[in-house]
């Protein structure tokens, strides 16, 4: 399991909040787990990626895109440089059947930052299931956001599932701005 770490303060490309937890995901799922460290410039952010991956022993890849045509040709363009596959097997899914699927088969899926007209504060912590689910997929239609949030829209993590022998247990304060807001955890 690899992780790209963003020390900067933002990312086009990788997500931020809450990433430090794929090291706990990876010990209890029992897999090695690389952190890879960047500052989230688009000029490095591949470099540092592929750099770490070329030190791994491997024919390929696998990303959660699911519609970013700008992360998934970023990461097929490094597939090629280094002569790995890039795999998206989520590409282009149903986003709700996505999230249906994922609460169907006992993922706990954490909401950790919010960042468009529609998610308010109360969203940040909550953990899916098939209400808070409905709720998002009625606000996706009414404010026309992506409902899986690929484009932004929110970001989470995955604090327990069947591929897990427990669950994550974290804490966290809200950090709200007005308009946008994440979890910082503690």
């Amino acid at each position: 399991m690899v992780t790209v770490d963003i020390t900067g303060d933002d990312s086009p490309m990788f997500q931020m909040t809450g990433t430090h937890w794929v090291e706990h995901q990876a010990a209890m799922a029992g897999v090695p787990w690389v952190n890879v460290a960047t500052n989230g410039d688009t000029d490095r952010d591949m470099e540092d990626l592929g750099r770490a991956l070329n030190r791994l022993n491997l024919d390929g890849f696998v990303s959660g895109a699911l519609r970013s045509d700008y992360q998934k040709s970023r990461l097929e363009r490094l597939g090629q440089r280094l002569g790995l596959r890039s795999w998206t097997p989520l590409w282009h899914h149903d986003g709700l059947q996505h999230l249906q699927d994922l609460v169907d088969h006992g993922f706990q899926v954490m909401i950790t930052s919010v960042s468009c007209e529609g998610l308010d504060e109360g969203w940040l912590g909550t953990v899916l299931d098939e209400a808070s689910l409905q709720r998002l997929a009625e606000l996706a239609e009414r404010y026309r956001f992506n409902v899986e949030g690929e484009g932004g829209e929110y970001e989470t993590l995955v604090i327990a599932g069947p591929h897990l022998p427990g669950r994550l247990e974290v804490a966290f304060d809200i950090e709200w701005n007005g308009h946008r807001g994440e979890l910082r955890f503690h």
